[in-house]
């Protein structure tokens, strides 16, 4: 038992509140006289309180197994000359890159070229990949399909196939109902949709994406006449036929083109006295093209 005395202003409603961490919370009022004497004898009463929806995530196995889960919502808001999951990427450890105008990355002293990347289970195709690093635009993922992004830069299960440098794990998204997504820039602009069939079998989904830096570029120190234009439409489609037995159809057609004429680069130098500059003239052009098609099918079937 415990007893004490507590003196409280006269001629007014005073609250006193008793607490306990394992109690539930008890509250008197009073309303007293001057001099006047109140006892008061305290039951407090066990604490009981129903807890709301607990979310358990499997992070940590995944750090165990050197895998880096990445929120789709943040890599759609993330700035860049390109952007994309690839600006993600490049601020992880072990990840370089040597270009703001390339997706691609190199990952613990690797080629540019030794990125598995894989979408709902299927591996990509990717045909063009410069060793260097130094000219694709548009990266292959399409942030507004995206689902679900697994990085693994080495120590990834056997699952993937061939041994590289890392992997990137793309899900889509399987919709549940209608929608339409549409971005707009000086950049370029994309757009997306998505559907399911009344009886739930069919489902789809598909995206668009355009993107020119030219007004980028011609920010930079070298004067030059080029158009980088990279365009892609990408679809994934799933056909439920039971519940046991689905069929799925992931498409890709890109266009990649660079029209590259420079013309003059202006270097300065020396001291506030003394200042110099050297100015360069360029003869010639690059022009490169590169179109790719890609079609993949994948049968699930859910034994129970």
């Amino acid at each position: 038992q415990w007893f004490y005395s507590i003196t409280v202003p006269a001629n007014r409603k005073v609250g006193v509140v008793f607490s306990h961490t394992s109690l539930k919370k008890a509250t008197v009022t009073l309303l007293l006289k001057v001099k006047e004497e109140y006892e008061f004898n305290l039951v407090m009463n066990d604490q009981e309180e129903q807890m709301g929806e607990i979310l358990i995530l499997g992070n940590n196995k995944k750090r165990i197994q050197g895998i880096t889960s990445i929120e789709p919502e943040l890599i759609r808001r993330i700035p860049g000359a390109n952007a994309g999951v690839e600006n993600i990427l490049k601020s992880l450890p072990g990840v370089n890159s040597n270009s703001e105008l390339s997706t691609q990355y190199a990952v613990r002293g690797g080629n540019y070229d030794e990125n598995l990347v894989y979408v709902n289970d299927i591996e990509i195709y990717r045909p063009f990949l410069i060793r260097s690093g130094q000219q694709e635009g548009l990266s292959f993922v399409n942030t507004d399909l995206v689902q679900n992004i697994e990085f693994s830069a080495g120590g990834f299960q056997a699952k993937y196939g061939d041994k590289l440098s890392s992997v990137l794990d793309i899900t889509y998204r399987n919709p549940i109902k209608f929608g339409v997504r549409a971005d707009l820039s000086l950049l370029g602009g994309s757009f997306s949709a998505e559907t399911i069939s009344k009886d739930s079998k069919f489902s789809g989904i598909v995206g668009l994406r355009y993107r020119d830096n030219s007004l980028l570029i011609k920010s930079l120190e070298t004067k030059t006449n080029v158009i980088p234009v990279f365009a892609d439409a990408q679809t994934y489609l799933t056909y439920k036929f039971s519940d046991k037995f689905h069929l799925n159809f992931l498409g890709n057609l890109s266009l990649n083109k660079y029209n590259f004429k420079p013309q003059t680069r202006q270097t300065n130098f020396g001291t506030l006295t003394d200042p110099l500059a050297l100015l360069v003239f360029y003869e010639g052009q690059e022009k490169d093209r590169y179109q790719t098609e890609f079609g993949a099918f994948k049968a699930n079937y859910f034994v129970n």
